[in-house]
């Protein structure tokens, strides 16, 4: 991976640590076809997102080792501690 797109994946991280997302506005705005920016699927790959099936359909949600990438770089949200619960 491309160190170049770290802060990318940190930044898509991160908007959904605030809140789950619905799959389908994720992939509207970090889906790409490009080859060498694959945001998306390196964060999916590396376990620090998942989509999840909930009451509201599909949605994605950040995973223990997404907060614990966010907690690394000092961008965890500030109601952190309720999300997890």
């Amino acid at each position: 991976m491309s160190g170049n797109i770290e802060p990318l994946i940190i930044d898509l991280v991160e908007w959904i640590a605030k809140e789950p997302r619905p799959y389908e506005q994720v992939m509207d705005i970090w889906r790409t076809s490009c080859p060498r920016l694959t945001v998306w699927e390196d964060a999916v790959d590396r376990d620090l997102l998942r989509a999840e099936t909930s009451s509201a359909g599909l949605i994605v949600v950040a995973t223990r080792e997404g907060f614990a990438l966010l907690d690394q770089h000092g961008r965890l949200p500030k109601d952190y501690l309720t999300l997890m619960c």
